[in-house]
Formats: structure tokens, sequence, C-alpha cells
């Protein structure tokens, strides 16, 4: 199986101009050892209902058909008992405290167990890149919960940077790193010196 991603380059999670039939999703190709995770989704929302058809849809002919899905319902308002999809219905159960808040389980019926990383829907598209490789990375170590941990570092450091930079320009840091830039200003040649100073005998 090879790694697919079905990602809108620059735009919001909830752009309209994408159809609602492109589906967001990432799979780790096949590797000689099982990483933690499968892969990544990023639905359009919350509601399992709406958004699990067309999981399915895709899912079903790759790992066999889909016939459970399990959720911690910390980040799910509503979690159906059971979703039709196309030609079958899929049970949807949660856990609370034995499974991971942002990670969707599916059993499916030929091929066992898989999960998958649930990318946030309001998640700006560069994060949402960054999270579906990390949990499409077929070497991957990480739990669904640590790589949502590391992108939200990730980006709290690079908002910090970008405040940093706004200051360091609006204290006039970008004239003073180009001294051309700066009207009237001088400069001395890195071979100058000081004039000779005669000495009185």
């Amino acid at each position: 199986m090879t790694a697919t991603i079905s990602l809108p380059p620059a735009a919001d999670a909830d752009d309209r101009s994408f159809a609602s039939s492109s589906l967001r999703l990432s799979l780790a190709p096949a590797g000689p050892a099982p990483a933690l995770l499968d892969g990544a989704w990023w639905p359009r929302s919350r509601d399992l209902g709406a958004e699990l058809p067309a999981l399915t849809a895709v899912l079903d002919p790759l790992w066999g058909r889909i016939t459970r899905v399990t959720v911690n319902p910390t980040h799910w308002p509503v979690v159906p008992r059971k979703v039709p999809v196309a030609g079958h219905t899929v049970k949807v159960g949660w856990f609370l405290a034995e499974q991971d808040p942002h990670e969707l389980l599916l059993l499916s019926y030929r091929a066992g167990r898989w999960n998958l990383l649930v990318v946030p829907p309001q998640t700006p598209p560069a994060a949402a890149a960054w999270l579906m490789a990390a949990a499409s990375d077929p070497l991957g170590t990480s739990t669904a919960s640590r790589l949502m941990a590391d992108a939200a570092r990730l980006r709290t450091v690079s908002e910090t940077d970008r405040a940093v930079e706004a200051v360091w320009d609006s204290e006039g840091g970008r004239e003073a790193r180009d001294p051309a830039a700066r009207p009237g200003s001088r400069t001395l040649p890195a071979t100058a010196s000081m004039p000779h100073q005669p000495t009185g005998r």
C-alpha cells in the first residue's frame, strides 16, 4: 500500500470551494514492522454520521469491509451507535480511558485493526500536512496525542519566531541589517586606518 494524501493547499479546513467528496486521508505504506499509527484522517467536521461514509468508501477496498469504529468521546459531541455506509452499517463505540482522544480505531472484516490519527477539522493546512505526514511514517513511534503535542509545540515556536521578527522589524531591525538602506550613513572600508599623526622631536 502506498501513502496517499489529499490536502487542499493554502485553504481553510472548512473551505466550501472543495468538494465534500475530497477525502483528506494519509495512509502509511506497508512496512516490515507495524507503526503505532496506520495514517491520519482530517475530517471536515466532528459529525461522525456525516464523515464516516466517505472514509469507509475509501478504506473498504483497501482493508476489507470496515465493520466497527471506536472513538474517544472527548472530541466528538455525538457518538452514534450505528452509521449507515455504502452497502452496510458500521457499528460505532467509544472508550474514554482506554483510547487516545485523538485516535480513530477501525476494525475490518478481513484485515483486523487499524489506528488513524484524527486531525482536528479546524487545524491550519500547514499543521495538518505535518501531522498527516508524521502519522503516515511507517517507522513512527509516536502516539496520536504525542503528535498533537509536538504539532502544538512547533506552532508555538513558529508563532514566537514571527512575533520576535515583527518586533525586530518595527524597531528598525530590517534597516539595521542593511547599512546602505539608512540615509546619511557612512561606513569605512575594512582597510581604513587612522591618519598618521606627526610626532614632535
